[in-house]
């Protein structure tokens, strides 16, 4: 019996051809359980955004001292990718720009996008009161809780209105929404419980049943939303960064105010940009993607980047040439640093 080699090599192509082509079909449509990290946009939250209704400011103070002030204090984001494939994987794995994490670290299991997304926005929302009650605290202005939102048949429908100022709860002050919820948390359903607020500057006083919580019918229940405004009705601050979540444009946003509330302009002709969380008392917290942060920056044209202290390590190994990285651990420190740029007085650094 006589073999044909010319059979056998047409074999063993096709069998290459056939492996190879299951090799690509793998590697374009099986996803990996990665998503690659890397710079993302930055927002200059001195600037304005363009919305539905024409350009609105990112943080605007109604009633500013200064409300246009010039410069650039841009937040920065980090940009992720997920649904990777084998090959996306494989080239962001050899890019010098991205970074490949497990899915795990981001997404819990179960937890889809859309749930991510509605998370990253809690933050956001909850970072923009902080930013505004550390941003008054450093002013030395008072805080109070502003009503939102009040809901339907709820134990505030016929006392509180959208706009209102909580001013006091219980006979305690009521600067954050923080000392609403302990007071909340201090009483039963069917409580009662004096509330004094202002309604168009005019002080007003109601007496609110509290109610059942609809999540735990043992809590007391108030029935409004709030955020976190100005003692003074005649300021007011609002925020529209997109569609950016996570708390971690919180310093940003908090010097953003300040320069709104006092003369001249914080970045002193710099283009500063930078992160980090901020808590009611002004101190400032690391987060996560510094190195893409700062390269973000630096693309994007910033001169300084204002850097929370437990990043500085990373971020001072990663940094670009030609971006000077201020290591900040409180508010007042991250106003201070900005007020010595362009002089000789000295700076922290990373």
């Amino acid at each position: 019996m006589t073999r044909n080699p010319n059979r056998r090599r047409m074999i063993t192509i096709y069998v290459a051809v056939v492996l190879l082509a299951a090799f690509v079909a793998a590697g374009m449509f099986v996803r990996v359980p990665y998503v690659a990290l890397g710079p993302g946009p930055t927002v200059n939250t001195l600037g304005t955004v363009e919305t539905a209704d024409g350009p609105e400011r990112v943080v605007k103070v109604a009633g500013a001292v200064d409300p246009n002030p010039k410069g650039n204090l841009n937040l920065t984001t980090v940009s992720l990718l997920d649904g990777l494939t084998l090959f996306q994987a494989l080239g962001k794995w050899v890019s010098p720009s991205a970074e490949l994490q497990p899915r795990e670290s981001y997404y819990k299991p179960g937890q889809s996008e859309d749930e991510v997304r509605q998370e990253n926005l809690a933050q956001m929302s909850s970072s923009e009161d902080n930013a505004t009650v550390a941003a008054f605290n450093y002013l030395k202005k008072p805080t109070a809780v502003g009503v939102t939102e009040v809901a339907d048949k709820s134990p505030s429908t016929d006392a509180l209105a959208d706009g209102d100022r909580i001013t006091s709860i219980g006979g305690t002050p009521a600067a954050t929404m923080e000392q609403v919820a302990v007071v909340l948390a201090h009483h039963k359903p069917g409580d009662t419980v004096d509330v004094d607020f202002l309604r168009g500057g005019t002080p007003q006083h109601a007496a609110v049943t509290l109610a059942k919580r609809p999540d735990d019918p043992t809590k007391a229940y108030l029935g409004i939303n709030m955020r976190s405004v100005p003692a003074d009705p005649k300021l007011d601050v609002t925020f529209d960064v997109g569609d950016i979540g996570g708390p971690s444009a919180g310093t940003m946003m908090t010097l953003a105010i300040i320069d709104q509330m006092t003369p001249g302009d914080l970045s002193h002709g710099e283009f500063v940009a930078g992160t980090g969380t901020i808590d009611p008392e002004g101190q400032v917290g690391e987060i996560g993607g510094i190195d893409h942060k700062v390269r973000a920056a630096k693309d994007a044209g910033a001169t300084v980047f204002l850097v929370p202290a437990g990043n500085c390590s990373l971020a001072s190994s990663k940094a670009p040439e030609g971006i000077e990285l201020i290591k900040v651990e409180t508010l007042s420190g991250a106003v201070d640093a900005l007020n010595s740029l362009g002089t000789d007085a000295p700076r922290p650094h990373c």
